[in-house]
Order: structure tokens, then sequence, then C-alpha cells
């Protein structure tokens, strides 16, 4: 990795209740004791039932707390189970996963993640905006295609850039323990952040990778020089692969 700064982020997806957070320990203890961990960030995003007591939780660690998904509606508004950018901000969060390939399979489209990413950056939280093709698509030679296109409307019209991550997770790689080869990564890696500063105007773009990461694959995922940071998933679930995974990147 280039950056001095990199990105280590933990979706939880659908896992936790209260008593998880005596899980986070290790993770906190290490961030304090580690030097050199202090050129990193680290950000959770658990359910949406866990928010509050992870913004307390790592109220003194510089450990961050995002949500993974927010209504595209900046006011209050009657959608059932719904909770929108200015709830999550109250809450003291600083992120939001946004386009997560889950959520475009039921339905989200470009235009409705693009209203997404306006409200949460309206309401200062910072996204981590996720890619990636199906692997028919990938068959297909279609990357590079659809990435264009999910870029192109989802930050259409889209300022402050400075504050979104972009997480390229290829569809076919979420919870298959199937990875990239380091190769293909760092091409398409480079397409993105080419792309994103000579077409989107980023002047530093970040880029993240997410797709069944895990301490057995990040020696191998972590040579990919062009790269920002992870988007883990089930890994980060668990606070000692969670930490091997960061070592084995960043240590």
């Amino acid at each position: 990795m280039t950056n001095k700064l990199r990105y280590f982020v933990a979706n939880w997806k659908m896992y936790g209740h209260l008593r998880s957070l005596n899980s986070l320990n290790k993770v906190i203890n290490f961030r304090k004791k580690n030097k050199k961990a202090k050129n990193l960030k680290i950000i959770y995003c658990p359910p949406f039932t866990l928010l509050h007591a992870f913004v307390q939780k790592f109220k003194n660690s510089n450990i961050k707390t995002g949500a993974q998904n927010c209504s595209f509606l900046s006011s209050f508004g009657p959608p059932t189970g719904s909770i929108n950018a200015s709830m999550i901000k109250s809450l003291k969060c600083d992120y939001v996963i946004l386009g997560h390939s889950e959520k475009r399979a039921k339905g989200e489209n470009d235009k409705i993640i693009n209203k997404k990413i306006s409200s949460a950056l309206k309401n200062n939280l910072k996204v981590i905006f996720c890619i990636g093709e199906t692997i028919l698509q990938k068959r297909k030679k279609m990357t590079k295609k659809i990435l264009l296109n999910q870029l192109n409307k989802g930050l259409h019209k889209i300022k402050k850039k400075e504050n979104i991550l972009i997480a390229y997770e290829p569809v076919w790689s979420i919870g298959t323990g199937l990875v990239p080869k380091c190769e293909d990564l760092n091409r398409v890696i480079s397409f993105i952040k080419i792309f994103l500063r000579n077409k989107m105007k980023f002047k530093n773009p970040k880029v993240l990778y997410g797709g069944s990461v895990s301490p057995q694959n990040i020696s191998l995922l972590r040579k990919v020089l062009n790269l920002d940071g992870f988007l883990v998933g089930g890994s980060s679930q668990n606070s000692k692969k969670f930490i091997d995974i960061i070592k084995k990147t960043f240590i």
C-alpha cells in the first residue's frame, strides 16, 4: 500500500447483541498499545441496534462507528423500518455503507444510491460506496463497463468527494471464499482510481477491497500496492481474526 493512512472497515452484517461488546476490548487494546496502529483507521459498522453502544464503547479509542445503510430521505417520514442519515449522525456515527450488493440485489438501483450518498454527505457522514460486478458480468468481460456505470450514476452531481471511500466488492467474491488474482485486482483498482481522478475530479481517491477477506488470504491481498484498505465481513466479527488481518497488512 502506498498511502500512510489505511482503512480497515468491519461490516458486522446481521450479527451481534449487547454482550458482543466485550469482544471489542481486544481491538481497542491493540489500537491503543501498538504505535504503528496509529497510522490506520478502524471503522466498525454494526447493525442499527448496536450503533449507540458501539459509539459509547469506542469513545476514547479513536475507533469510528458507521451504519450499514440509510434511507435516501433526509427528513422524517412514514417509511416503517427506515432510518435516515440525520438519525445516524445524531448518534455521533461517522460513516455509512451505501450501495452494497446485497441491497442492490433487493432492488436498490443507482438512482436511489445516488440520493442516499447525497443525503449522507449533507448530514456530515462519510460514505463507503460499494461497487462490483457479478460472476456472469465478469465472464462476459463487462467488469469495467459495470463499474463505470455504477460510479457515474452513483456519484452524479455529488460534491464533498473527499468524504467518499470506494469499496470494490466483486459480487462473486462476497461470502464465497473466492478472491480476485492480485494482478487482476491491481488492474481494477488502478482503473477505478484513474477514472475517479480524471473524470470525477477526485484529488486523492481512496479505494478499498471487500469480498471474503480473511487472515488466510490477506498476505496475498496486501500485495496489491494501490489499495487503501479492506472492507471485512465475517472475519471482522471475530476480534482475533480482525487483528490478524490488520497485523498481516500493516504491522
